[in-house]
């Protein structure tokens, strides 16, 4: 990806990524409007009979990524950076969707499910760093909207009791950009009352998505795989 570029382009790239790194943060993160499909359990519809709905809490939910990017030693010592991993968290609490389930059989328990993150709030500690992400590799000023669909539960319990934690895996679609990938996350939930809370994460690769990690060379390179996390309270409606 980054040979096709224009070489003043190419040495704009690492200048800023540079930046970030020693610490240059001068802008608030960008915002824009959430997806339309974040907005459908507005105009929710009557469930069947014996199905329960759980429409997310964004206050008490999250989105996150995680990602490892490497300096590399004697590249960068006249800014002060150490060479060697850091660890980057990118997260936005701008999450919405709903999971509607029949709890009475929990192996069977999904009846549809579906979640929106608006991408072009995702923040780390950096915002030049997440504007050449936003620019650059998810595009989510053009494709704001990462969706997960889901399909099917599995390896759940055959039996369920209030407030016990219980661990499954839940497969659907994700959709980032205009590129949908099958994948399975972890569950960790637990329902209690009203109120379904959970943990949700999977693995995946930068290049399933379309876009090559970034790498400078002799400078820094980023992880191809990185991990989703989803830190989620719903409550049934």
């Amino acid at each position: 990806m980054y040979q096709k570029l224009p070489h003043y382009l190419l040495w704009l790239s690492v200048t800023l990524w540079l930046v970030v790194a020693c610490g240059g943060n001068t802008a608030e993160p960008a915002t824009a409007t959430p997806a339309s499909s974040a907005q459908t359990t507005q105009n929710q519809q009557p469930v069947a009979e014996g199905v329960r709905r759980f429409v997310v809490v964004p206050a008490e939910s999250s989105a996150t990524y995680i990602v490892n990017e490497e300096f590399f030693a004697g590249a960068l010592a006249k800014y002060g950076i150490n060479a060697g991993l850091n660890e980057v968290t990118g997260r936005t609490q701008e999450i919405a969707g709903e999971l509607q389930l029949r709890l009475e059989d929990p192996q069977n328990a999904l009846v549809s499910g579906e979640f929106t993150v608006n991408l072009p709030s995702l923040a780390t500690d950096q915002s030049l760093r997440d504007g050449w992400i936003r620019d650059n590799a998810l595009q989510s000023n053009k494709f704001p909207g990462a969706t997960f669909v889901a399909k099917e539960i599995q390896n759940a319990p055959a039996t369920y009791t209030d407030g016990t934690e219980v661990n499954f895996q839940l497969v659907g679609d994700l959709t980032v950009r205009d590129i949908t990938q099958a994948v399975t996350f972890d569950i960790n939930a637990t329902l209690t009352g009203d109120t379904l809370k959970g943990m949700a994460t999977a693995p995946m690769q930068l290049a399933s998505f379309g876009f090559d990690p970034p790498s400078f060379a002799n400078t820094l390179t980023v992880a191809n795989d990185f991990t989703i996390r989803i830190e989620l309270t719903a409550k049934e409606q």
